[in-house]
């Protein structure tokens, strides 16, 4: 058996292990990351031009006051 207090055991015991890094989910072969991101630029470009066009009917009522 080898001494638990030998310097090669110590600085294993005591330095924390790396996270595995974290796969990309895959699903029928196409990256799911890629996916969400795609999906919020439509969201976020769908969601301003929906607040711009009630800002148009606002702005197109308060014309006629």
């Amino acid at each position: 058996m080898a001494d638990p207090t030998s310097p090669d055991q110590a600085a294993a015991a005591t330095t924390p292990a790396a996270p595995a890094p974290t796969p990309l989910t895959v699903d029928a072969g196409i990256s799911a990351n890629r996916r969400v991101g795609v999906r919020l630029v439509i969201y976020t470009a769908g969601i301003h031009a929906f607040a711009g066009f009630i800002m148009l009917l606002f702005e197109l009522g308060n014309r006629n006051k």
